[in-house]
C-alpha cells in the first residue's frame, strides 16, 4: 500500500479551522486522495477539536494582544512539533509572512518543497491600514507594510515551488510582479454540495417575512466591503417595490460595525425595508436564503478585492437563487459561465434595476434558478476542487502519486 503523503501546513486563520477552503478541502477531500495535513497554527475557538485528515499543533493564541508579533515564533514551535511526528513531503504556508520565510527555511533544512498559499493579497490589506492612520501610527504602520513587501515578494514567493492562489485574477496579478504563471494554481472558493443543497434545508418561518419580496444579503459586514451600499438599495428599491425587503444574514466583526450599520438604518428611515439578522448557526441562514428570490453579492472594486474569489454568489447559485452581482473578475467569470445571474456594476442605479428584473421577470429567475446548481455541481463543489489540488501536488512533489 503506498505511504500517504504529509503536509506540514501554517495557518493564519484560527484553529481548529471553520473555512471550507481549509477544513472541507484539506479536512475531507485531500485524504480521498492519500494526502495527509499536519495544521499549525494558532488558537481561536474550540481548542479540543480534533483534526480528521493528520495531525494539529496548536501553539499560542489569536486572543493574544501580542499575537501578531509572537506568531512566527508560536509557528516554529508547533512547527517543531509537528516534526517529531512525521517527516513532511512539503511545508505550505498560508497567509502568513514571516512564517512564510520560515516555513522557506525549514523546507530547505529537511529538503523538501516549499509551497506558499495566498488567499488575501496581505501586504496590499496592510498598505490600506497604513493610510487609515496619520502621525506615528501612520509611520508603525508604512514600516510594517514596507518590510511585509519585502519579505513576502523578494524571499517569501521567489522560494515556492509552487503557489495556489484564489482566483486567476490573482495569479494574473502576480504574473505581473514577474511570477511565472506556470508556478500557480487558481483554486477558487467553492461550497460543500452535501450541506449547500436546497433539497437538504428547511426555510425559515420568521413572520417578517412574510408577504415580502425578498432580496438577500449573506454574508459579512463591514465598512471596508461598503455594507451601506445594501443600504442604498433598499432605498432605491423601497420606491420601485414597496414590498421588497432586503435581508442582510450576517454579523461584523466588531459591535461597532454592527452599530454602525444599525445607526445607518435608522438614519435613513428604512427599518420596514431592511431587515438585519445578526450572527446565525449556518442552517438557520440558510433557512432564510431558501425564502429570498434574489441573492445580492456586491463586492468592493480594487486591488483587495479583484484577486478575490466570493463564496457568497456560488452558494446563492448551489441552492438555486438568481442572483445580482457586481463585475470583480470572478463572480464576472462565474456569472457568464453560468448563466444564472446578472452582473452590474456597484452602482444603486444598475443594481436595481438589475433586482427588478429578476423580480418581474419569472421565467428568466426560474431559468436562472435552474442553471445554478447545474453550474456548482461541475465546476464549483470542493469535490472538484479538491482534484485540481491533487493534481497539481502530484505534478510538484517527487514522486506523488495520489489516487482517489
Amino acid at each position: 500500500m503506498r505511504k500517504p503523503l504529509s503536509i506540514a501546513f501554517i495557518v493564519r486563520d484560527p484553529l481548529p479551522p471553520a473555512r471550507a477552503d481549509v477544513l472541507t478541502l484539506f479536512g475531507t477531500e485531500m485524504p480521498r486522495y492519500g494526502v495527509n495535513t499536519e495544521l499549525v497554527g494558532q488558537a481561536g475557538g474550540n481548542e479540543t477539536a480534533d483534526w480528521p485528515a493528520g495531525g494539529m499543533y496548536l501553539v499560542g493564541s489569536l486572543r493574544s494582544r501580542f499575537a501578531a508579533v509572537l506568531s512566527p515564533l508560536w509557528d516554529l514551535r508547533g512547527l517543531l512539533r509537528a516534526l517529531t511526528h512525521i517527516r513532511p513531503d512539503c511545508i505550505q504556508v498560508r497567509d502568513k509572512i514571516a512564517s512564510g520565510l520560515l516555513g522557506r527555511i525549514a523546507a530547505a533544512i529537511l529538503r523538501v518543497p516549499f509551497v506558499y498559499w495566498m488567499s488575501f493579497p496581505i501586504v496590499e490589506g496592510f498598505e490600506v491600514r497604513r493610510d487609515e492612520f496619520r502621525g506615528v501610527k501612520w509611520c508603525a504602520h508604512a514600516l510594517r507594510a514596507a518590510a511585509s513587501r519585502f519579505v513576502i515578494y523578494r524571499l517569501v514567493l521567489p522560494g515556492a515551488r509552487h503557489i495556489f492562489v484564489q482566483s486567476e485574477a490573482m495569479a494574473d496579478w502576480l504574473a505581473s510582479k514577474g511570477f511565472r504563471r506556470s508556478r500557480m494554481t487558481a483554486v477558487p472558493m467553492g461550497v460543500d454540495d452535501t450541506v449547500f443543497d436546497r433539497a437538504a434545508v428547511t426555510p425559515s418561518q420568521d413572520p417578517r417575512l412574510d408577504g415580502r419580496r425578498v432580496v438577500l444579503y449573506l454574508g459579512r459586514i463591514a465598512r471596508a466591503r461598503r455594507s451601506d451600499f445594501l443600504l442604498d438599495v433598499a432605498e432605491g428599491l423601497k420606491q420601485a417595490v414597496p414590498d421588497a425587503l432586503v435581508v442582510i444574514a450576517g454579523d461584523a466583526a466588531s459591535n461597532d460595525e454592527m452599530e454602525w450599520m444599525r445607526a445607518e438604518i435608522a438614519r435613513r428611515g428604512i427599518e420596514d425595508h431592511v431587515l438585519l439578522t445578526g450572527w446565525l448557526p449556518q442552517k438557520e441562514a440558510l433557512g432564510y436564503a431558501l425564502r429570498a428570490e434574489v441573492g445580492l453579492s456586491p463586492i468592493p472594486r480594487g486591488v483587495l478585492f479583484d484577486v478575490s474569489s466570493p463564496t457568497k454568489l456560488v452558494e446563492y447559485l448551489a441552492l438555486g437563487i438568481p442572483s445580482v452581482a457586481n463585475d470583480i473578475p470572478d463572480q464576472r467569470l462565474v456569472v457568464e459561465e453560468s448563466g444564472a445571474g446578472l452582473c452590474a456594476p456597484m452602482e444603486t442605479g444598475p443594481f436595481v434595476a438589475a433586482i427588478r428584473r429578476l423580480l418581474e421577470d419569472k421565467a428568466l429567475a426560474a431559468e436562472f434558478a435552474k442553471r445554478g446548481p447545474a453550474y456548482v455541481r461541475s465546476h464549483r463543489t470542493y469535490a472538484i476542487l479538491g482534484r485540481i489540488v491533487a493534481e497539481t501536488y502530484t505534478k510538484i512533489l517527487p514522486g506523488a502519486k495520489p489516487e482517489r
